[in-house]
């Protein structure tokens, strides 16, 4: 399953505040300036879209929140999962 991670880094005393998304399966990672004309989850969304589509990946991204940001999984038939919880 493929997923991507984001988080938000805080402003250094060169940079900005940016959002950061990374793919789990390798080294691919994309960070984006905030955009302050956004809430916090749909800068989130957009760092996560663009390193999707930097990959070449069409799927749709399912996202939720974790303690240090978010994780977006490729929506993928779950009939097909490795671990399925519940019933």
């Amino acid at each position: 399953m493929r997923t991507i991670s984001t988080k938000i880094l805080s402003t250094s005393n060169t940079k900005g505040t940016r959002v950061k998304a990374t793919v789990s399966e390798g080294k691919e990672s994309i960070t984006m300036s905030y955009d302050h004309g956004l809430n916090a989850d749909k800068n989130h969304m957009a760092v996560a879209t663009a390193l999707a589509e930097k990959l070449g990946w069409r799927e749709r991204l399912l996202g939720g929140h974790t303690d240090g940001g978010m994780v977006f999984v490729v929506n993928c038939d779950l009939s097909r999962s490795l671990y399925t919880i519940g019933a």
